[in-house]
């Protein structure tokens, strides 16, 4: 199988602490997957730290499509982090030879600029793989942007009257 690569790049009103914080909270990777995928954690896991080892499998995290039909598993594992502005995932799953999820979060004038880098190569079904990712990152970076764009237009807090 060939070599697949991608990158989507969303800008959004917000921090680079928000985004990141988000980026590597648990419960924004799974608002970015949902409703396509579900990714299953261990309890009482809530973001990605600092203090993340690399190199080392984190967790394995199951994948259900649509939220019910198991379709792949990872053995997380995070292979560069800078934290507040990059990570590099590189995990083993059952579905990809080889597997690369970069994410850079980057200070604009508008906000944060996030830009995810792929590199994959699937193990069966090439063309209709990388079909299927692509659409998956286009899915998480309109819900990035949108999550993003409700906290923007939320009025600000005004004093008590």
């Amino acid at each position: 199988m060939a070599t697949i690569r991608h990158t989507f790049t969303t800008t959004v009103p917000a921090s680079p602490e928000e985004v990141w914080t988000w980026s590597t909270s648990i419960k924004g990777i799974k608002a970015e997957m949902w409703p396509v995928l579900k990714i299953t954690f261990p309890k009482g896991m809530t973001h990605i730290g600092e203090d993340t080892t690399l190199d080392k499998p984190l967790c394995r995290c199951q994948f259900l499509l649509l939220g019910l039909f198991p379709i792949d598993m990872s053995k997380l594992t995070f292979v560069e982090l800078d934290p507040g502005r990059r990570f590099v995932e590189q995990s083993p799953l059952l579905s990809m030879r080889s597997w690369r999820h970069e994410r850079i979060v980057t200070p604009t004038a508008g906000g944060t600029l996030v830009t995810d880098n792929l590199t994959f190569r699937p193990r069966v079904a090439g063309p209709l793989v990388g079909w299927f990712v692509k659409l998956f990152f286009e899915h998480r970076h309109a819900v990035l942007a949108k999550a993003f764009a409700q906290k923007a237009s939320r009025p600000a807090p005004g004093p008590a009257l």
